[in-house]
């Protein structure tokens, strides 16, 4: 499997496979994403490819110059509970080190379970909940990259 970070939006045969992907993993508007992807500050993705197949992928943005936000990831059903969204995170997290950031932030809710276990393995302290506008708890978390 072969891991690759994009600075900015990727060429469009790459992005039409992550819009398909996310498309398989959350069921969600395809045009929501890419408008707001375009809206994104220093926008960052990183996929794990699997036979020229992108199988898993995880976006994110800077908040400021010490803080990045971990907004979407995801992995194909195919591919899920080999270590795909691990060795994202481990990825994304070895390029925000090396771009100086010292804080990554994420937000994730109660249904996606392995999301919030994964997070909480890997470092991150839950920082808040709250209740969104469409009454859906969110669940904000931070990990400090310093060590």
């Amino acid at each position: 499997m072969e891991f690759m970070i994009l600075e900015g939006m990727p060429e469009e045969d790459l992005l039409k496979e992550i819009l398909q992907l996310h498309e398989i993993i959350f069921g969600a508007s395809n045009d929501d994403l890419l408008f707001n992807m375009k809206l994104k500050n220093k926008l960052t993705i990183v996929t794990a490819i699997h036979h020229s197949k992108v199988v898993g992928y995880k976006i994110g943005y800077e908040i400021d110059h010490n803080t990045y936000y971990s907004w979407l990831g995801g992995v194909d059903p195919v591919y899920r509970g080999q270590g795909v969204a691990s060795k994202l995170m481990k990825q994304q997290h070895e390029y925000l080190k090396m771009k100086g950031y010292s804080v990554v932030r994420t937000k994730t809710m109660n249904k996606w379970r392995h999301m919030l276990l994964l997070n909480i393995k890997n470092g991150f302290d839950v920082k808040e909940t709250y209740m969104n506008k469409s009454g859906l708890h969110k669940i904000v978390l931070e990990k400090k990259l310093c060590d």
